[in-house]
């Protein structure tokens, strides 16, 4: 691959813009990668293990004479970011983000970004439980979704040029507008999260159960609810609150489901219990011929990676 961008700032240092600065570094994408946090803590660790070329204190210095600036902050931060850089943005440059939630992204960014620049927000479909910026690798992206979501307007060059940067990231990219992109992922990945937070929630609140039974007997389905709680409280925190309308239009289709289900079980309906699970079951299956996951045991994962 060839350079798509001469300088790329990250604004946050977690695990996305971790791993893609080691996944442009892989197919020399970028001929610099300038970043910055909020955090000094997050920065000092950062120029420690040489994630970026550069390490500033401040947003504002980071993106000056970027032609890529990524906001990797959570949802919740995106306005406050987008006015303190807005000012110091160079003419040309594109602007975009990777958060889990679209339209509220577009309605905090868009009033911030000067005219010349452009915003294209996107959203890599892909992460871990881990956080931080020493939790960034470059496999992240490989064969993962990127959702680009394309604002009224935009310039097809820069819509282009970022969609060739994630795919030299490794990733599968596809377009989509925000408000279909929050619904989506309101079914994929809010509501779920949210179930597995409170799943978690009631082992804690059944007080029968003890910590070390918990712990011990923890067979996959509740190791793998507690996998996914373990994901950062800010983050998800900032996504309930900006994507409500989506995830409380799921929620009240999951708790129909979830009656369904009840009324199934203690009337003793055996077969709709079987002719519910073969309908559910079909959507793993298409899940892993879409690559997205091995049929292996424990979901794909090692020990080692456990």
């Amino acid at each position: 691959m060839s350079v798509i961008y001469q300088r790329v700032a990250l604004i946050g240092l977690g695990l996305i813009a971790g791993s893609m600065a080691h996944a442009m570094r892989r197919a020399g994408l970028a001929g610099e990668i300038v970043g910055t946090a909020r955090s000094a803590e997050t920065r000092k660790i950062a120029a420690e293990i040489n994630l970026c070329d550069r390490i500033t204190e401040t947003a504002a210095e980071a993106v000056q004479g970027a032609d890529l600036v990524v906001l990797c902050v959570p949802v919740g931060a995106m306005s406050a970011v987008a006015a303190e850089i807005g000012p110091h943005l160079s003419k040309g440059a594109t602007v975009t983000d990777v958060g889990s939630v679209k339209q509220a992204v577009v309605d905090a960014v868009a009033p911030h970004v000067p005219k010349g620049v452009h915003f294209i927000p996107a959203h890599p479909l892909a992460g871990t439980e881990h956080s931080g910026p020493r939790s960034g690798f470059a496999e992240l992206f490989d064969n993962r979704f990127c959702l680009i979501v394309p604002v009224e307007g935009s310039d097809p060059k820069a819509v282009a040029d970022l969609r060739a940067l994630w795919e030299g990231m490794g990733a599968n990219v596809e377009e989509m507008d925000p408000d279909h992109h929050d619904l989506v992922l309101a079914v994929t990945s809010h509501v779920p999260h949210l179930i597995a937070y409170t799943m978690v929630g009631v082992a804690d609140d059944l007080r029968r159960v003890t910590d070390s039974e918990v712990v011990k007997y923890s067979a996959a389905g509740f190791r793998d609810f507690t996998r996914i709680a373990a994901s950062d409280p800010t983050m998800w925190r900032d996504v309930f609150l900006n994507n409500k309308d989506a995830t409380l239009e799921i929620l009240g289709r999951f708790t129909e489901e979830l009656f369904a289900l009840q009324r199934a079980i203690r009337t003793g309906s055996g077969d709709e219990l079987f002719d519910y699970f073969t309908r559910t079951r079909a959507i793993r299956r298409g899940i892993i011929e879409a690559g997205q996951d091995t049929a292996a045991p424990d979901f794909g994962r090692t020990k080692a990676s456990d």
